[in-house]
């Protein structure tokens, strides 16, 4: 399978640079991957396509502001961007994409906005460089006060205080992406209770969102694609009741392509869904048997991305790249602030 399978048309100006004016305020493609029919409706109405007994499974990372810019100190401005905590560190060491105007060598000290300390360590694995940092107080409360966030590269401006509201779900809890599960950027607290009052069960995930979600296939043949690792967790309690939904026969729905991948990264060859933490590398392209979800909450996705790749395996690739043309031709808006796909 070739990744050029993976392509299709999208004008410039279809890319979201802002979130709709309400969060709940995007527009939203149905798409029924049995009969390949499609239907087009505003966000706020998603809660018809639910029936008591289904089960919802949110992700609830919570985005990082880890772009972090400061100056080495012979006086170059560098910007640092926390990928991920390395491993049993020392002190607060971290995996890191750097951008310098000159090389930075191990052991060059840089001091960032807010008093924070970076020192660079050794290379890691490309494209990753290991940094250690000091400050004093918290780190991660310092982060949050002085970073900023790292909005997509499609997104062709600077981050904004608005940004760290909608570049946000309302039920992140748990602190580690460098990017938001934008499915989940659409719901409100009402939608949610709406969900719940008709009888659906919520269950939280946690995938810590990488960069992976941005960097480009560079291969030809997509088999030889190797993903980026995320670290996930699934609690217990959203394990026993997925896998009793299963058992009763009702519907599982993934909320976001980060939800979809932490659980089928979790659920055994039998369907059974295991608690626990541990990274996940899985690669979902068409072929894949799907062992968990029966229905995926998604945004619209980059041009020969693995996203792209993951919805086709759920959806066929042919009816997925159909649905993106209409939503092409209906305007809609495309990305991490776009608007909304439902796969049922």
């Amino acid at each position: 399978m070739q990744l050029n399978d993976f392509d299709y048309s999208l004008p410039e100006e279809l890319i979201a640079q802002a979130p709709a004016e309400r969060r709940d305020g995007a527009r939203l493609m149905c798409l029924n991957r049995r009969t390949g029919l499609v239907e087009t409706t505003d966000f706020d109405r998603i809660a018809r396509y639910f029936k008591p007994g289904d089960v919802l499974v949110l992700n609830d990372t919570k985005v990082i502001p880890a772009r972090l810019l400061g100056h080495k100190k012979t006086g170059g401005k560098i910007e640092i961007l926390l990928v991920r905590r390395h491993p049993d560190p020392l002190g607060e060491d971290w995996l890191c994409l750097t951008k310098s105007s000159h090389p930075l060598k191990p052991g060059v000290l840089v001091e960032l906005d807010g008093g924070l300390v970076a020192e660079i360590l050794e290379e890691a694995q490309a494209p990753y460089r290991r940094v250690r940092f000091s400050c004093a107080g918290n780190f991660l409360d310092l982060v949050d006060r002085v970073g900023h966030l790292p909005l997509p590269p499609y997104i062709r401006r600077a981050d904004s205080d608005a940004d760290r509201d909608r570049y946000q779900t309302v039920f992140a809890r748990e602190q580690g992406a460098v990017a938001a599960p934008t499915a989940g950027l659409h719901f409100t607290a009402e939608i949610l209770a709406e969900l719940k009052n008709i009888g659906v069960e919520i269950a939280p995930v946690t995938l810590h969102v990488g960069l992976g979600t941005f960097l480009p296939v560079r291969v030809d043949n997509i088999r030889e694609h190797k993903m980026h690792s995320e670290q996930y967790s699934i609690p217990e309690s959203t394990a026993a009741l997925v896998n009793r939904a299963k058992q009763e026969k009702r519907r599982v729905f993934a909320l976001g392509t980060t939800s979809a991948r932490a659980l089928e990264t979790a659920t055994t060859e039998d369907g059974l869904l295991q608690a626990g933490r541990g990274d996940s590398e899985i690669f979902i392209y068409p072929g894949y048997r799907f062992k968990s979800i029966d229905a995926l909450v998604t945004n619209f996705h980059l041009p020969k991305s693995t996203l792209l790749m993951l919805i086709s395996a759920f959806a066929g690739r042919e009816q997925v790249l159909s649905a993106y043309r209409q939503a092409v031709a209906q305007r809609f808006r495309f990305f991490s602030y776009g608007d909304c796909m439902l796969i049922l």
